[in-house]
C-alpha cells in the first residue's frame, strides 16, 4: 500500500514534469515564431556582424535570444551556436565557487564524470555569465531544489547553446516509480524535459529528493554551502509564486560572483 507520503511525493515529481512538459510546449511555439520572423530579419541582423545570429555574448549580453516563453531551461533553436570547445583537464578535479547574498557556497566537480558540464560552467564562469544574477526559483514540496543559472531570473534563459546529458546512471538505478534520490548537497542541471537540453540553469538540492534519472548531476555542496541553501528554502517562497510551495524565494538569493578553478 502506497503510504500518504510516498503518494504526496509521487504527486509532487507529476506536477514538476507537467510544468516541464507544458514550458516545453510554449518554447516550441516561441522557436516556431522566431524561424518566421528570423527569415525577415536576417539580412538586418548579420548586417551587425551576426552576433545576435550566432547567439554570441559578452558582458551584458547574457540572454537566449531564441525565445522568451516560460521554460526551465534554453533548449535547441535554429540560430543555436556550438557549446564551448573543450578546454578542461577531463581527468581533474574543479571546484566552483559562486558568492551569493545568502552565503558562499562551494561546489565540487569531476571532469572525468561530466567533461562537457564542467567545461561549459568554466566557459561561462569565465565570462562572468552568472555575475548579477538570481536564483530563480525554489520548491518546498515533494521536490527540494533552488533553481538558479538564468540571466534573465524567469526560467526562460540561457547561453544560446545546450550541452549533452551526462551521468545519468551515477545516481543508482532507477525504482520501480522511475526515479532515483538526488541526495542533499547534490548540484544538478536542470532542462526542458526533452534529452540533451541543458544550458545554463542548474539546481541545488538541499534536501534528499526523487526525480528522474534525467537531470546530469554534476557536482556537490560543501557543508557551508547546503547550510545557506537549507536557510534560504527555510525562508519559504515568496507570494505570487505557482504556488505556496513553488516560485521565487522569499529570501533574494542575487549570485554575485561565480569562478571555476582547477583542483
Amino acid at each position: 500500500m502506497v503510504s500518504k507520503d510516498q503518494r504526496q511525493r509521487q504527486l509532487a515529481r507529476e506536477k514538476f514534469l507537467r510544468q516541464q512538459q507544458r514550458r516545453e510546449a510554449a518554447r516550441h511555439k516561441a522557436r516556431t515564431r522566431n524561424t518566421v520572423i528570423a527569415s525577415v530579419l536576417a539580412v538586418a541582423v548579420l548586417g551587425t556582424g551576426g552576433a545576435y545570429a550566432a547567439g554570441a555574448f559578452s558582458g551584458d549580453d547574457k540572454k537566449d535570444t531564441a525565445g522568451s516563453e516560460a521554460s526551465p531551461s534554453p533548449s535547441a533553436s535554429s540560430t543555436e551556436k556550438p557549446e564551448p570547445k573543450m578546454a578542461v583537464d577531463k581527468k581533474a578535479a574543479y571546484t566552483m565557487a559562486m558568492k551569493t547574498s545568502q552565503g558562499d557556497i562551494k561546489i565540487a566537480m569531476e571532469a572525468a564524470k561530466t567533461p562537457h558540464t564542467v567545461n561549459s560552467f568554466k566557459y561561462l564562469a569565465d565570462k562572468k555569465f552568472f555575475d548579477g544574477t538570481k536564483c530563480h526559483r525554489l520548491t518546498t514540496s515533494g521536490i527540494f531544489v533552488l533553481q538558479c543559472g538564468d540571466p534573465e531570473g524567469t526560467g526562460a534563459g540561457g547561453p544560446g547553446y545546450t550541452i549533452a546529458d551526462e551521468n545519468l546512471s551515477g545516481l543508482g538505478k532507477a525504482g520501480k516509480d522511475g526515479s532515483v534520490t538526488y541526495p542533499a548537497g547534490t548540484v544538478a542541471m536542470a532542462n526542458t524535459g526533452q534529452p540533451h537540453t541543458g544550458g545554463s540553469q542548474f539546481f541545488l538540492v538541499y534536501k534528499d529528493s526523487k526525480l528522474p534519472p534525467s537531470y546530469t548531476p554534476f557536482g556537490k555542496m560543501d557543508a557551508a554551502g547546503l547550510k545557506a541553501v537549507q536557510a534560504v528554502a527555510k525562508g519559504g517562497v515568496a507570494a505570487g509564486g505557482q504556488s505556496q510551495t513553488d516560485g521565487a524565494p522569499k529570501k533574494t538569493v542575487k549570485v554575485t560572483t561565480v569562478t571555476v578553478e582547477k583542483g
